[in-house]
């Protein structure tokens, strides 16, 4: 049972879709965090969708990179959001202003 291209690529589509509607709309950095992993995610099914429909490894090798490209920002950014949160008390982008003295 073979799961057509173009079901791959709607369904990557709307992941992807959910996720830039979690960025523009949530304020709490840890949602907008999750959406942007969504956004990442979403991305990597629809080459590994085109990897397997042309028979290729080259989908399946950057789906690859962009796993290892996902765990260094999420190290990254978890240690920021950690820190932002031990600062300010909140998680919140609305409430956090850095750049105000």
């Amino acid at each position: 049972m073979v799961v057509p291209l173009e079901h791959v690529i709607i369904l990557s589509g709307i992941l992807f879709a959910i996720g830039v509607l979690g960025v523009l709309f949530r304020r709490n950095a840890l949602v907008i965090f999750m959406s942007i992993e969504l956004m990442l995610n979403a991305v990597n099914l629809a080459l590994v969708g085109f990897s397997r429909y042309y028979n290729s490894v080259d989908g399946q090798v950057f789906v690859f990179l962009v796993m290892t490209l996902a765990a260094a920002e999420v190290a990254v950014g978890l240690a920021i959001i950690v820190a932002l949160f031990r600062n300010k008390q909140t998680v919140n982008v609305d409430e956090i202003n850095l750049m105000k003295g």
